[in-house]
């Protein structure tokens, strides 16, 4: 962690000195988020496609103080969104050098450094948390306890001599060890019903209670969670009186338009090859179409995670053909995306029934997105020249042993081209590969829409009149 400036004051009677006053975490970030806005700075840096539905109302949310739930299907963005609320703390903020739950120098909760503050006075040391450690992630599981979220008595201090009765035995949980921060849940309904109840008291009367006894810290947290639609989750839900106690129940969804779909993959994508801009296009559309099939289980989703696998499948097909033909630089062409339905059809739920045909499926939707795509980016251009060409007798091959210089030796010099490559975002100066990416999806736009034909074995595809 990066050590926190020299220049802070380190001592209780220095923070007080310096005007520091104590704000609650809400407080905190209602006045860091409205400071935010009023700069014009993004809040939520990689949050794509929820500007005008998600945030908006989530940024209500914590102006009003509010825990808050995100209901939605996998691969939403909720835990990402959860994530960057980090970046809506003061970076740095004091806390009791060496006490257990991060307690402001200026107001001490547990017993412990009450007792430290009134005999050190003004002399009680101060450290600094950044904000990076205010952020409490724990994924709900079935085996998840009481003892773990809210702690438990700890036998060895009560072997030391201290009575069960005793606040300095409990060994604390994860929710009071937040303290200041705040404390994110994913999967709610995953937790037990008996251990959400435990949950109760800390977000309303901000106590906690141990093995029959009622300790009275005034907890500051701001408890946010994740859950599946209740309709799809059939491990649990969450009680009715937890949902009661959060102040706003906030609907996520997946990107709404293509552009947002492709931005996505930009973001999350570790492209080990270039993929273009008309291939990841390709890609966004094939997985909206999946996302309104009939055939996929709509309970299930299709998460924005599948897209990102599709295109760095691709430009790992894309990068093996051109260790396999010594092109250089590795670009992904449409011959690349057969490579998708089989490696990622196990990511994907479909309806009963369909057993044995997802790969159909997969492909028919694949070819919908091409042919999508294709209509998109080059709607109006006369492409006869090149299926007149194709049909005297230019046979064009593509497969992952040829070259895309070899694909563009195969047909003679056509305006029609360099208009393909530019509505492909290619200039005719660009690299062969890159061009032969533009020709090869005209190409089997060309096919997908009955002027062309395509003959195909294991290696190699053929175009042909």
């Amino acid at each position: 962690m990066t050590p926190a400036p020299e220049n802070l004051p380190r001592t209780a009677g220095e923070l007080r000195a310096a005007g520091h006053l104590p704000r609650s975490i809400k407080t905190e970030i209602h006045d860091n988020l409205l400071a935010a806005l009023r700069e014009g700075r993004n809040p939520w840096p990689g949050i794509v496609g929820f500007d005008r539905t998600v945030l908006p109302q989530f940024e209500r949310a914590l102006l009003a103080g509010h825990d808050v739930v995100l209901l939605g299907e996998r691969g939403q963005g909720k835990t990402r969104l959860l994530r960057t609320l980090a970046g809506l703390l003061d970076e740095w903020t004091p806390v009791i050098e060496g006490s257990e739950l991060a307690e402001h120098p200026l107001e001490p909760i547990t017993p412990a450094s009450r007792r430290r503050a009134a005999e050190l006075g003004d002399d009680l040391p101060v450290t600094w948390l950044h904000r990076d450690q205010r952020y409490t992630e724990k994924l709900a599981t079935p085996d998840t306890s009481v003892g773990d979220l809210i702690g438990d008595v700890d036998p060895v201090k009560v072997a030391e001599g201290r009575s069960l009765g005793d606040p300095e035995t409990i060994h604390f949980g994860l929710v009071p060890r937040a303290h200041r921060g705040i404390v994110a849940i994913n999967e709610l309904p995953d937790l037990a019903e008996r251990i959400q109840v435990a949950l109760l008291n800390v977000m309303e009367e901000r106590d906690i209670q141990i093995r029959g006894y009622t300790l009275r810290l005034p907890l500051d947290v701001l408890l946010v969670a994740t859950a599946n639609p209740e309709d799809y989750t059939n491990r649990g839900r969450i009680i009715t009186p937890l949902k009661d106690r959060f102040g706003a129940e906030i609907r996520t969804h997946y990107p709404l338009t293509v552009a947002a779909e492709v931005d996505v993959v930009r973001q999350e994508a570790n492209l080990v090859a270039e993929v273009g801009e008309p291939l990841l296009e390709v890609l966004a559309r094939f997985v909206r179409n999946l996302r309104e099939s009939t055939v996929v289980d709509q309970r299930s989703g299709v998460s924005a995670r599948f897209a990102v696998a599709a295109a760095e499948t691709v430009a790992a097909a894309a990068l093996r053909r051109a260790a396999l033909t010594g092109e250089h630089p590795a670009v992904a062409r449409p011959v690349d995306l057969e490579a998708v339905p089989a490696v990622l059809r196990g990511k994907i739920e479909f309806e009963p029934g369909e057993e044995g045909r997802e790969t159909e499926h997969l492909v028919h939707l694949l070819r919908r997105a091409v042919a999508e795509t294709a209509r998109e980016r080059f709607g109006g251009l006369n492409l006869r020249p090149l299926v007149e060409a194709v049909s005297n007798g230019h046979l064009v091959a593509t497969g992952e042993r040829v070259p895309g210089a070899d694909l563009l030796a195969a047909l003679p010099e056509l305006p029609v081209l360099h208009e393909v490559a530019e509505r492909a975002g290619v200039s005719a100066t660009d690299e062969p590969g890159r061009i032969a990416a533009a020709v090869e999806l005209a190409l089997e736009s060309l096919y997908l829409a009955r002027q062309l034909a395509k003959d195909s074995d294991d290696a190699t595809t053929v175009y042909g009149p």
